[in-house]
């Protein structure tokens, strides 16, 4: 079985037609046809149905062709990987991320890495804390930023590449919005926006309250960023959201608060697996994410 006549059997399959099929490939029609045939004499079997020039595939010919165009994605893969080694200037990235880094932490850092390395591409996967370690181990995608960075998941590596603060997000019109230090103990009696059960950044703000002896008071809830904020501005609660979160879009009816007791944070860094090594290209931007930190801490510092 030689990898011309499989290119040839998907094309025919596709088309049911020899001749559209040799119009695409751009061969001779008594060319495919020559390569069908000996595939099915090799094969013992008869991939499709003949009715004149067209062609219908038999029930085997279908599983085939599942089959085949299986082994092609794999060596379609397999040839990416080489081009990757050869040249990892021109990879493909695949990462992954939660909507709390999507809005400023990651755009800046893969525009950071593109100013260097402009002919990488990236394949963006964006999830909940949970699908992303699981992402991550089976393969789906290379690495992932998460926040909090996992340190109990033995088939992933975290590593912080940051701290950043949680903040409290008000209605503009709240009694404590114009003051000048806020306690989360402050906020017992009020109503919270959080995501639902099961997101990460809920169970930080329910963790953080229930040190103060108090259960936060759930009104709403959204799955995302952006509409737990609107759910604040429109005056529905009170909540608390990673800083960065606030950078570039921050409703103009609320105000932002850093709290004073507990000041509360997380950090935020990169995963990735344990059982495999990353890609090639997958490595040059691992390793830029640790040098940008790096810098940027100690220019914060």
């Amino acid at each position: 079985m030689e990898f011309r006549q499989i290119q040839y059997f998907i094309e025919v399959a596709k088309r049911e037609h020899m001749t559209e099929a040799a119009h695409a490939l751009h061969v001779a029609q008594s060319a495919i046809s020559r390569q069908i045939f000996n595939l099915e004499t090799e094969l013992g079997i008869d991939l499709f149905f003949r009715d004149g020039r067209n062609l219908k595939l038999t029930p085997i010919g279908k599983t085939f062709l599942n089959r085949m165009e299986q082994a092609m994605q794999v060596i379609e893969e397999a040839r990416k990987e080489v081009e990757e080694f050869l040249d990892p200037e021109r990879g493909v990235i695949r990462i992954g991320f939660p909507s709390s880094l999507a809005a400023h932490t990651l755009p800046s850092v893969i525009s950071a890495f593109r100013a260097k390395h402009p002919h990488a591409t990236f394949v963006l996967q964006q999830g909940a804390y949970r699908s992303l370690v699981d992402a991550v181990t089976k393969g789906e995608i290379d690495l992932a930023l998460l926040g909090p960075v996992p340190t109990q998941e033995k088939q992933v590596k975290g590593e912080i590449l940051f701290q950043e603060r949680i903040v409290a997000l008000l209605p503009s019109d709240h009694p404590l919005a114009r003051t000048d230090s806020l306690r989360l103990s402050q906020l017992r009696d009020d109503s919270f926006v959080l995501f639902p059960r099961g997101y990460v950044l809920r169970e930080f703000v329910v963790n953080a309250c229930r040190e103060l002896s108090f259960e936060p008071r759930v009104s709403f809830e959204g799955e995302d960023i952006d509409a737990i904020k609107g759910f604040v501005a429109a005056g529905l609660g009170v909540t608390l959201l990673p800083e960065s979160t606030l950078f570039d879009s921050m409703p103009r009816t609320t105000v932002k608060h850093a709290l004073s007791e507990p000041a509360i944070s997380r950090t935020v860094g990169v995963i990735t697996p344990t059982n495999r090594q990353l890609p090639p290209t997958a490595q040059l931007f691992y390793r830029f994410l640790q040098g940008f930190y790096s810098v940027l801490n100690r220019f914060g510092e």
